[in-house]
C-alpha cells in the first residue's frame, strides 16, 4: 500500500522493493496506489486491514509521525493500530524552483518573498506532508509570506511545478533530480546538513544562508497492529536484504535516495523520536491543516 499518487518518491521505493520481492517469493507483489488525506487514506486501509502479513504499508514521515500532532482527530492511532517493520531509506528534499522565478539562491528568494507577499507558492503532497511542514518551517525562520498549494501526491505537484503553476517545492530528489539536469527546474537547496552526493553542487540550507534548517523525508514499513512476529520477523528479513543488494541502492542513490533496512527494535525507537521531532517543529511553525 501506497498512500500517494504513482510517480512519487514512495512510490519508486514500492516498486523497487516490489519488484525484488516477486523475484524472491513464489508470489506477485502488488502496489496499490490509494492518495488522499495526507496519506491517512492508505494508512487507515492498513491500519484496519487482516494482521497476515499480506498487507503492508510504505508510509513517508507525513502519516505516521506528523499527521496526530497536526489534526485534532484521526481515524487510526499509528503507535497502536501499526507495527513497524524497517526503516526504508530517506531522502534530503531540494527545494526546487520554476525557471521564471527570479531568485539564484535561497536568500534572493527570501528577499523575493519579502518583496511580494504571498506573492509565491509552494507546492506540496498534501498538508501535514514533510513538505509542507518545510515550507512551513521556511516562513518561521525566514518571516516570510508564501501560500501553500496541497496535492495528492508529490508527482502531480512536480508537473504543476514544471509547467509554471506554482513557484516551488520542497520536493523529494528522485522526482526532481532529472528535471533539476535538464534545467526544467532550477535547484537552491537540499535540506539535511552534508550535501547530496546525487547533487553535489547544490548546497544545504545551512550553507545558503538559513541555519537551523533540517528535514529528511524517511520512509518506513509498516504492517498492522498485532500481525505475528514470525510474519514481522520475515518482512523485516527479506526487506532489509533486498535494501542492502547493490544494484538497489545504487539506482535509488542516483536519485538522491538512501535506503536503510534496519531491525524492527531500531526502527521502533526511531518512529518514536519523530513524532516527537515533528510535534515541536508543528508547535514552533503554528501549521494548520488547510
Amino acid at each position: 500500500m501506497v498512500p500517494f499518487s504513482p510517480g512519487g518518491t514512495t512510490d519508486i521505493l514500492a516498486r523497487a522493493v516490489g519488484q525484488k520481492l516477486t523475484e524472491a517469493w513464489p508470489q506477485s507483489i502488488l502496489i496499490d496506489n490509494r492518495p488522499g488525506a495526507s496519506g491517512m487514506i492508505g494508512a487507515e486501509i492498513v491500519a484496519k486491514a487482516a494482521p497476515d502479513g499480506y498487507t503492508v504499508l510504505l508510509a513517508s514521515v507525513a502519516e505516521v509521525a506528523i499527521n496526530q500532532s497536526l489534526y485534532t482527530s484521526m481515524t487510526y492511532d499509528p503507535l497502536k493500530d501499526l507495527a513497524p517493520v524497517t526503516l526504508a531509506g530517506f531522502t534530503p528534499l531540494m527545494l526546487v524552483v520554476h525557471p521564471s522565478v527570479q531568485a539564484q539562491s535561497v536568500k534572493e528568494l527570501i528577499a523575493l518573498a519579502k518583496a511580494k507577499p504571498g506573492y509565491l507558492t509552494f507546492a506540496s503532497p498534501g498538508n501535514g506532508s514533510v513538505q509542507h511542514l518545510s515550507g512551513e518551517l521556511l516562513k518561521t525562520i525566514a518571516r516570510v509570506d508564501l501560500t501553500h498549494v496541497p496535492y495528492k501526491g508529490g508527482a502531480p505537484a512536480v508537473t504543476d511545478l514544471v509547467g509554471g503553476q506554482v513557484s516551488m517545492f520542497f520536493a523529494g530528489m528522485p522526482i526532481v533530480i532529472s528535471h533539476v539536469k535538464a534545467g526544467r527546474l532550477r535547484a537552491l537547496a537540499v535540506t539535511v546538513t552534508r550535501r547530496s552526493p546525487a547533487a553535489p553542487e547544490v548546497p544545504t540550507m545551512e550553507e545558503a544562508g538559513v541555519p537551523g534548517f533540517e528535514i529528511t523525508n524517511w520512509f518506513g514499513v509498516y504492517v498492522p497492529s498485532g500481525t505475528p512476529k514470525a510474519v514481522i520477523s520475515k518482512l523485516n528479513s527479506e526487506m532489509s536484504r533486498i535494501l542492502s543488494l547493490g544494484d538497489v541502492k545504487q539506482r535509488l542513490a542516483d536519485q538522491g535516495l538512501e535506503t536503510v533496512g534496519n531491525s524492527v527494535e531500531q526502527f521502533d525507537v526511531f518512529f518514536r523520536a519523530e513524532i516527537s521531532k515533528y510535534a515541536r517543529i508543528i508547535k514552533q511553525s503554528g501549521a494548520r491543516p488547510e
